[in-house]
Protein backbone atom coordinates (compact mmCIF):
# COMPACT_ATOMS: atom_id res chain seq x y z
CA UNK A 1 0.00 0.00 0.00
CA UNK A 2 1.60 3.20 -0.73
CA UNK A 3 1.03 6.81 1.01
CA UNK A 4 1.53 10.13 -1.04
CA UNK A 5 2.45 13.23 0.53
CA UNK A 6 4.27 16.43 -0.26
CA UNK A 7 7.96 17.13 1.16
CA UNK A 8 8.19 14.49 3.83
CA UNK A 9 4.78 15.06 5.15
CA UNK A 10 3.09 12.09 6.58
CA UNK A 11 3.41 8.74 9.32
CA UNK A 12 6.78 7.08 9.39
CA UNK A 13 6.24 3.68 7.41
CA UNK A 14 7.26 2.06 10.34
CA UNK A 15 4.03 3.24 12.70
CA UNK A 16 1.58 3.47 9.46
CA UNK A 17 2.24 -0.50 7.73
CA UNK A 18 2.50 1.54 4.34
CA UNK A 19 5.13 3.13 2.45
CA UNK A 20 5.40 6.86 1.81
CA UNK A 21 6.15 8.78 -1.17
CA UNK A 22 6.91 12.11 -0.33
CA UNK A 23 7.24 14.40 -3.05
CA UNK A 24 9.86 17.46 -4.07
CA UNK A 25 8.64 19.10 -7.19
CA UNK A 26 10.37 22.13 -8.41
CA UNK A 27 7.83 24.99 -9.27
CA UNK A 28 8.17 25.12 -12.88
CA UNK A 29 5.74 24.45 -15.61
CA UNK A 30 7.82 22.56 -18.54
CA UNK A 31 8.78 18.95 -17.94
CA UNK A 32 11.79 17.79 -16.07
CA UNK A 33 12.88 14.05 -15.43
CA UNK A 34 12.01 13.08 -12.08
CA UNK A 35 14.26 10.39 -9.79
CA UNK A 36 12.92 8.41 -6.45
CA UNK A 37 14.94 8.57 -4.45
CA UNK A 38 15.19 5.00 -1.48
CA UNK A 39 17.55 5.55 1.50
CA UNK A 40 19.15 2.81 3.02
CA UNK A 41 19.52 1.33 6.54
CA UNK A 42 19.92 -2.32 5.91
CA UNK A 43 16.07 -2.54 5.55
CA UNK A 44 15.76 -2.39 9.40
CA UNK A 45 15.32 1.90 9.63
CA UNK A 46 15.88 4.24 6.92
CA UNK A 47 18.46 6.85 7.19
CA UNK A 48 17.52 10.54 6.53
CA UNK A 49 20.86 11.63 5.34
CA UNK A 50 20.02 9.09 2.47
CA UNK A 51 16.58 11.07 1.52
CA UNK A 52 15.42 14.72 2.16
CA UNK A 53 19.17 15.97 1.61
CA UNK A 54 19.48 13.82 -1.68
CA UNK A 55 15.96 15.15 -3.17
CA UNK A 56 17.18 18.89 -2.49
CA UNK A 57 20.85 18.17 -4.42
CA UNK A 58 18.62 16.52 -7.58
CA UNK A 59 16.11 19.82 -7.18
CA UNK A 60 19.30 21.84 -7.55
CA UNK A 61 19.77 20.13 -10.86
CA UNK A 62 16.81 20.90 -11.94
CA UNK A 63 15.39 17.65 -11.52
CA UNK A 64 12.04 16.61 -9.89
CA UNK A 65 12.87 14.20 -7.02
CA UNK A 66 10.64 11.82 -4.25
CA UNK A 67 11.56 9.74 -1.39
CA UNK A 68 9.86 6.77 -0.52
CA UNK A 69 9.72 5.91 2.97
CA UNK A 70 9.68 2.03 2.31
CA UNK A 71 8.50 -0.82 4.94
CA UNK A 72 11.26 -2.06 7.23
CA UNK A 73 8.98 -4.03 9.62
CA UNK A 74 7.78 -7.44 9.11
CA UNK A 75 8.82 -7.13 5.45
CA UNK A 76 7.13 -9.05 2.09
CA UNK A 77 9.81 -8.78 -0.22
CA UNK A 78 7.96 -8.99 -3.60
CA UNK A 79 5.37 -6.34 -1.67
CA UNK A 80 8.35 -4.04 -1.01
CA UNK A 81 9.05 -4.52 -4.79
CA UNK A 82 5.41 -3.84 -6.01
CA UNK A 83 5.68 -0.75 -3.55
CA UNK A 84 8.50 0.95 -5.62
CA UNK A 85 6.69 0.12 -9.00
CA UNK A 86 3.76 1.71 -7.79
CA UNK A 87 5.37 4.91 -6.47
CA UNK A 88 7.27 4.89 -10.06
CA UNK A 89 4.05 4.53 -11.65
CA UNK A 90 2.13 7.05 -9.67
CA UNK A 91 4.63 9.43 -10.75
CA UNK A 92 3.96 8.20 -14.78
CA UNK A 93 0.69 8.30 -14.31
CA UNK A 94 -1.18 10.82 -11.97
CA UNK A 95 -2.42 14.26 -12.70
CA UNK A 96 -0.21 16.90 -10.98
CA UNK A 97 0.61 20.34 -11.12
CA UNK A 98 3.69 19.66 -11.90
CA UNK A 99 4.79 18.34 -15.28
CA UNK A 100 7.71 14.99 -15.55
CA UNK A 101 8.94 13.64 -18.53
CA UNK A 102 7.42 10.03 -18.78
CA UNK A 103 10.16 8.55 -19.85
CA UNK A 104 13.11 9.94 -17.67
CA UNK A 105 11.98 8.63 -14.49
CA UNK A 106 14.77 7.25 -12.62
CA UNK A 107 15.86 5.37 -9.23
CA UNK A 108 18.61 6.14 -6.74
CA UNK A 109 19.31 3.93 -3.76
CA UNK A 110 21.89 4.23 -1.24
CA UNK A 111 23.30 0.69 0.79
CA UNK A 112 20.23 -1.53 1.10
CA UNK A 113 17.96 1.21 -1.07
CA UNK A 114 20.51 0.77 -3.59
CA UNK A 115 19.48 -2.94 -3.55
CA UNK A 116 16.18 -2.24 -3.36
CA UNK A 117 16.27 -0.45 -6.90
CA UNK A 118 19.06 -2.24 -8.64
CA UNK A 119 16.60 -5.67 -7.80
CA UNK A 120 13.56 -3.48 -8.53
CA UNK A 121 15.56 -2.40 -11.78
CA UNK A 122 16.45 -5.92 -12.59
CA UNK A 123 12.98 -7.95 -11.92
CA UNK A 124 10.22 -6.20 -13.03
CA UNK A 125 8.43 -5.98 -16.34
CA UNK A 126 9.58 -3.39 -18.47
CA UNK A 127 6.48 -1.04 -18.34
CA UNK A 128 7.62 -0.52 -14.43
CA UNK A 129 11.38 -0.31 -15.06
CA UNK A 130 12.88 2.98 -14.13
CA UNK A 131 14.90 4.63 -16.89
CA UNK A 132 17.65 5.09 -15.04
CA UNK A 133 19.85 4.14 -12.01
CA UNK A 134 21.60 5.79 -9.34
CA UNK A 135 23.86 3.70 -6.81
CA UNK A 136 25.25 4.75 -3.82
CA UNK A 137 27.68 1.68 -2.04
CA UNK A 138 24.93 -0.46 -2.71
CA UNK A 139 23.99 -4.09 -0.95
CA UNK A 140 23.98 -6.08 -4.34
CA UNK A 141 24.53 -10.16 -3.73
CA UNK A 142 23.22 -12.18 -0.70
CA UNK A 143 25.40 -14.84 -1.74
CA UNK A 144 28.59 -15.54 0.14
CA UNK A 145 31.12 -14.30 0.34
CA UNK A 146 30.05 -10.44 -0.02
CA UNK A 147 26.83 -10.45 1.04
CA UNK A 148 25.33 -8.01 3.99
CA UNK A 149 24.35 -10.03 6.16
CA UNK A 150 22.21 -7.60 8.10
CA UNK A 151 20.53 -6.55 4.86
CA UNK A 152 19.89 -10.34 3.90
CA UNK A 153 18.78 -11.32 7.48
CA UNK A 154 16.38 -8.42 7.71
CA UNK A 155 15.06 -8.95 3.59
CA UNK A 156 14.52 -12.70 3.77
CA UNK A 157 14.70 -14.04 7.09
CA UNK A 158 16.90 -16.05 9.15
CA UNK A 159 17.31 -18.79 6.79
CA UNK A 160 16.86 -18.22 3.14
CA UNK A 161 17.01 -20.98 0.82
CA UNK A 162 19.32 -20.79 -2.24
CA UNK A 163 17.01 -19.95 -4.63
CA UNK A 164 15.89 -16.97 -2.82
CA UNK A 165 19.58 -15.67 -2.04
CA UNK A 166 20.22 -16.22 -5.89
CA UNK A 167 16.62 -14.54 -6.81
CA UNK A 168 17.81 -11.31 -5.03
CA UNK A 169 21.24 -10.98 -5.66
CA UNK A 170 20.58 -8.29 -8.44
CA UNK A 171 23.56 -8.90 -10.05
CA UNK A 172 22.39 -12.03 -10.77
CA UNK A 173 19.01 -11.11 -12.14
CA UNK A 174 20.46 -7.83 -14.67
CA UNK A 175 19.62 -8.73 -18.55
CA UNK A 176 19.33 -6.41 -21.17
CA UNK A 177 16.30 -4.84 -20.47
CA UNK A 178 18.33 -3.67 -17.60
CA UNK A 179 18.20 0.26 -17.59
CA UNK A 180 21.45 2.08 -17.25
CA UNK A 181 23.34 2.48 -14.15
CA UNK A 182 25.52 5.39 -12.30
CA UNK A 183 27.27 3.18 -9.05
CA UNK A 184 30.03 4.75 -6.67
CA UNK A 185 31.27 3.12 -3.71
CA UNK A 186 34.40 3.22 -1.33
CA UNK A 187 37.49 0.36 -1.66
CA UNK A 188 37.52 -0.14 1.83
CA UNK A 189 33.64 0.00 3.12
CA UNK A 190 34.02 -2.20 6.31
CA UNK A 191 30.40 -2.61 6.06
CA UNK A 192 29.34 -3.16 2.49
CA UNK A 193 32.28 -4.88 0.75
CA UNK A 194 33.18 -3.17 -2.92
CA UNK A 195 32.89 -6.26 -4.52
CA UNK A 196 29.03 -5.86 -4.65
CA UNK A 197 28.96 -2.49 -6.60
CA UNK A 198 31.95 -4.18 -8.96
CA UNK A 199 29.80 -7.18 -9.05
CA UNK A 200 26.73 -5.37 -10.36
CA UNK A 201 28.87 -3.12 -13.14
CA UNK A 202 30.45 -6.58 -14.14
CA UNK A 203 26.77 -7.83 -14.60
CA UNK A 204 25.72 -4.82 -16.56
CA UNK A 205 28.78 -5.01 -18.69
CA UNK A 206 27.93 -8.99 -19.49
CA UNK A 207 24.57 -7.79 -20.56
CA UNK A 208 25.94 -4.64 -22.35
CA UNK A 209 24.14 -2.20 -20.09
CA UNK A 210 26.00 1.18 -20.15
CA UNK A 211 27.15 2.24 -16.86
CA UNK A 212 29.52 4.42 -15.24
CA UNK A 213 31.59 3.27 -11.80
CA UNK A 214 33.51 5.06 -9.58
CA UNK A 215 35.09 4.22 -6.53
CA UNK A 216 37.18 5.96 -4.35
CA UNK A 217 40.17 4.68 -2.25
CA UNK A 218 39.09 5.78 1.36
CA UNK A 219 35.50 6.34 3.06
CA UNK A 220 33.57 5.32 5.55
CA UNK A 221 30.07 3.32 4.46
CA UNK A 222 26.61 5.41 4.61
CA UNK A 223 28.45 8.81 3.21
CA UNK A 224 25.50 10.00 1.36
CA UNK A 225 26.28 13.50 -0.06
CA UNK A 226 29.72 12.96 1.35
CA UNK A 227 30.03 15.95 3.32
CA UNK A 228 33.07 16.01 5.24
CA UNK A 229 34.81 14.27 2.76
CA UNK A 230 36.22 15.72 -0.14
CA UNK A 231 37.52 13.29 -2.25
CA UNK A 232 33.89 10.92 -2.10
CA UNK A 233 32.09 14.22 -2.48
CA UNK A 234 33.17 14.40 -6.26
CA UNK A 235 30.79 12.00 -6.55
CA UNK A 236 28.13 14.71 -7.00
CA UNK A 237 29.97 16.51 -9.67
CA UNK A 238 30.93 13.30 -11.56
CA UNK A 239 27.06 12.10 -11.10
CA UNK A 240 25.55 15.61 -12.32
CA UNK A 241 27.55 15.69 -15.36
CA UNK A 242 26.67 11.95 -16.51
CA UNK A 243 22.58 12.66 -15.86
CA UNK A 244 23.58 15.97 -18.50
CA UNK A 245 24.77 13.13 -20.83
CA UNK A 246 21.82 11.34 -20.43
CA UNK A 247 19.81 14.59 -20.83
CA UNK A 248 18.70 14.81 -17.37
CA UNK A 249 20.33 18.27 -16.61
CA UNK A 250 20.77 21.00 -18.94
CA UNK A 251 23.98 22.83 -19.49
CA UNK A 252 22.65 25.64 -17.58
CA UNK A 253 22.23 23.40 -14.24
CA UNK A 254 24.95 21.26 -14.46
Amino acid sequence: MLQVCLEGDGAAPEESGVSILSLYPLPVQEERPFILVLPGGGYHHLARHEGEPVAQWLNSLGIHAGVLKYRTQDIDPSLLIKDVEEALAWVREAPMEWNVRTGQIGLAGFSAGGHLAAITAATTAAESKPDLLLLGYPVITFEEPYAHAGSRLNLLGANPVGASLVAYSADRQVDSRTPPAFIWATANDASVPVENSLKFAAALSESGIPFELHIFEEGRHGLGLSAGNEECRQWLQLCAAWLKKHHYVTEEEA
